[in-house]
């Protein structure tokens, strides 16, 4: 047991560690709270029993197959999860998990993100569910833009404020996440008021997406046609969910004359660059010298877009759209050439992977002033997914066991090897600043390749980004 700023909490011994869940860290942000910032949880008497995850916000099944949300369930979903190796200890690292999901799926308590494999490595795993979809990205009038970014700011100053109940150290916290949550994560790093809250980062996969106010309201508008013109706030929770999902797959996807990248990317919510809550889009904001002083590591996987592909995704026939629509110009005599030979499927597929997360990745470590180190998985351990999106997520945490390793791995035996390196360079990373390989350096681009033997590389993938820093991702409006 152990005491925080709300109450006394109790954990349970998991795989080592004491694991503690579901403990609140804001209020539930529906009823008078629906669309607002989140308020401070509130306090209670006596002795919290954090055995079990907090109920999941609002989301479709982040895969086939998975279990739908259950409004039943309960809506106080701000929730945070800690697994401590030293409950009684101090000045243990402090590493806080910040899931994807494409910014509407996706929740803390999901097998692959246990953290009781890296707490036994000597630091504080922290996870937490925040806003997603529509309730943390969806414009509404009179409400803040970005919720979930809000929410993430809320879930770190509790952090700070809590960590040394765990053992941790407040004062070195590590971020790191993956896709939506490495795109969080590249906000975070650019939002005053999430300035002192952490002095690392990973971003494992950052995305390209990020929307002005007036496209994020064309999206309210078109959910608002799906309710018949009802009152947004006074929408039940699963009719909105309904009807952006709807609008997701049968208005955006498709239709890149009306809504430009998204049509290629099947999304309804991104991050907006409302000038408040976020100031400024990530490439430019660091460029221009913020978050100089927080240690960053970022990178992706080498065949990102093949999940996506694998699912049904990819549309060959469709490449010169793509190649119009997202690409700078040049693209295709670049992609032909670095894969002569390749057919319109396979360069269909290196465009999507450039443009959704592999160049938003390098160009994010171009931009950053400050100390920053750079990786690709490029281990490939199945001709299915290749080195996939994802891929890295259960190598982190080092879940080997987990449907999801063993279901992208297919098994391999090289998989606990794999792993292995990532817990270290994270952890290590955490520890002392210094994931085990040299800095990057826009000049030179030395990254770490990722494989069953580890390589570092000098710009491994120069084309692409000699291609894509011509024009960058500009905020999509």
């Amino acid at each position: 047991m152990t005491t925080i700023s709300t109450g006394r909490v109790s954990g349970i011994e998991e795989g080592g560690v004491t694991a503690f869940k579901g403990i609140p860290f804001a209020r539930a942000p529906f009823g008078p709270l629906r669309f607002a910032a989140p308020e401070p949880a509130e306090p209670w008497d006596g002795v919290l029993e954090a055995t079990r995850f907090g109920p999941r916000p609002p989301q479709p099944p982040m895969f086939p197959g998975m279990p739908a949300w259950d409004p039943a369930a309960g809506l106080d979903c701000l929730t945070v999860n800690v697994w401590t190796p030293d409950p009684g200890g101090s000045g243990l690292p402090v590493m806080v998990w910040i899931h994807g999901g494409a910014y509407r799926s996706g929740y803390a308590g999901l097998p692959t993100y246990d953290g009781a494999n890296l707490a036994g490595r000597g630091v504080v795993v922290v996870t937490f569910n925040h806003r997603i979809g529509f309730e943390g990205y969806g414009h509404v009038e009179g409400a803040p833009d970005n919720r979930a970014l809000l929410d993430m700011v809320a879930a770190l100053r509790w952090v700070r404020e809590n960590a040394a109940a765990f053992g941790g150290d407040p004062g070195n916290v590590t971020v790191f996440g993956q896709s939506a949550g490495a795109g969080a994560i590249s906000c975070l790093l650019t939002m005053p008021m999430a300035e002192g809250l952490f002095g690392r980062a990973i971003a494992q996969s950052v995305p390209s997406m990020l929307f002005t106010p007036a496209y994020a309201a064309r999206v309210t508008e078109e959910v608002g046609r799906r309710l018949g013109g009802g009152s947004l706030r006074e929408s039940a929770p699963e009719a909105l969910l309904a009807a952006a999902e709807d609008i997701a797959a049968r208005v955006i996807f498709g239709d890149p004359g009306r809504w430009g990248p998204m049509g290629y990317a099947g999304l309804a919510f991104a991050p907006v660059v409302d000038g408040e809550v976020l100031p400024d889009t990530p490439w430019s904001a660091l460029a221009a010298g913020a978050a100089r002083d927080v240690e960053l590591v970022v990178g992706f996987t080498k065949d990102e877009f093949r999940l996506f592909g694998s699912m049904g995704a990819g549309r060959s026939a469709n490449l010169a759209g793509a190649l119009e629509t997202l690409a700078p110009a040049g693209a295709e005599e670049v992609y032909r050439r670095m894969r002569p030979g390749a057919s319109d499927g396979e360069l269909y597929e290196v465009l999507m992977s450039d443009w959704m997360f592999r160049m938003p990745s390098a160009l994010l470590a171009d931009a950053h002033s400050g100390t920053t180190y750079a990786y690709e998985l490029t281990w490939s351990p199945t001709d299915t997914f290749r080195a996939c999106h994802g891929l890295e997520v259960p190598l982190v945490f080092g879940n080997v066991g987990d449907d999801m390793a063993t279901g992208l791995t297919g098994g391999s035996p090289d998989l606990p090897k794999v792993s292995e390196q990532f817990v270290t360079a994270w952890t290590g990373f955490a520890a002392t600043g210094d994931p085990g390989w040299p800095r990057h350096d826009p000049a030179t681009a030395t990254t770490r390749l990722f494989d069953v033997s580890p390589y570092d590389a000098e710009d491994p993938e120069a084309a692409s980004r000699a291609l894509w820093s011509r024009t960058g991702f500009p905020v999509i409006g």
